[in-house]
């Protein structure tokens, strides 16, 4: 492995500071300076805006370095697949993925939504007037979640009102202030509030009880709900990475994600890690855009 970074690293979050993206740039500058990996100083840039968009458009215009690389999600596919953006996700080289975070669904303490029964009981009866905030994107892990416990009602899955915002924590406030009926939010952009006491949790959506401020908030699968999804966290570089840049960080990375700073910035009340080292990228390999056998392909995460 020839190639060595000789100028400032640059991860960009495409959300404002604290939220998602920007909590897995943090920790990741943090893992690979405090355990000095690098011999070049580390900077997280936050390009927020646009449902997280504006970040990979910052990334274009870095086409071809080898000192940049962005925090990535399923919001960058979704994106293309529902046409809400023509940038192909196919551009990004792939160079890790880091872990990935469960949906939690949470209310106003004070809400008349006492569990997730209550919750199917007014999707049922009239899904037009429920109103559910969620972060970046329509089509992404979060949107997934809701319309599947949408679906599990019987409902419209396009009849609640989605009010969609560029970080989950300002996803979070408009369900404090009352906007919303509900909120389906990455589970540690939640935790603030749930501490607070000014929000509590009707449903998550991993596969089991979540320690923590979560170990009284059932599943949406004990609740009888087909709802197990997380929303991935990788890295992807800046189109025209060469492929030695991306051995480089991708090795950084495996041993960033080893280090006692990245496991403490990784609380397990919120994530699940999928993988230690630099691997498959979601939305790549042999069963993306594949022309094989149809059927339904569930990743990991």
């Amino acid at each position: 492995m020839s190639w060595k970074p000789t100028q400032e690293l640059e991860i960009v979050a495409g959300t404002p500071p604290g939220g998602g993206l920007d909590r897995s740039a943090r920790a990741l500058a943090r893992a690979i300076e405090e355990n000095r990996l690098i011999d070049v100083p580390v900077k997280v840039v936050n390009v927020g805006g646009d449902g997280g968009r504006k970040a990979w458009v910052h990334m274009d215009g870095r086409a071809g370095e080898g000192h940049v690389f962005g925090i990535s999600s399923p919001n960058m596919a979704a994106d293309y697949l529902t046409g809400v953006t023509k940038s192909d996700p196919d551009k990004y080289p792939p160079i890790a993925i880091l872990y990935s975070e469960y949906i939690a669904f949470v209310v106003d303490t004070d809400s008349t939504i006492h569990d997730g029964k209550d919750l199917l009981g007014r999707f049922a009866r009239d899904p037009a007037g429920v109103t559910i905030a969620l972060s970046t994107s329509l089509g992404n892990s979060n949107h997934v979640a809701v319309a599947k416990v949408i679906r599990h009602s019987g409902a419209d899955t396009r009849a609640p009102k989605i009010r969609v915002f560029d970080t989950a924590l300002d996803a979070v406030a408009d369900v404090v202030a009352g906007n919303a009926d509900v909120g389906a939010i990455t589970a540690a952009s939640s935790v603030p509030e749930i501490e607070a006491g000014r929000l509590r949790t009707i449903g998550i959506s991993s596969p089991a009880r979540l320690p923590g401020c979560y170990a009284a908030a059932p599943t949406w699968k004990e609740q009888g709900v087909d709802c197990v999804i997380g929303s991935w966290r990788g890295v992807s570089g800046p189109p025209g990475m060469g492929a030695d840049q991306v051995a480089y960080w991708a090795s950084v990375l495996r041993r960033a994600t080893q280090t006692a700073e990245w496991k403490a910035d990784l609380p397990s009340r919120a994530y699940r890690v999928l993988r230690h080292a630099g691997t498959e990228m979601a939305f790549s390999g042999e069963y993306w855009r594949t022309s094989g056998e149809r059927g339904v392909y569930r990743c990991a995460g």
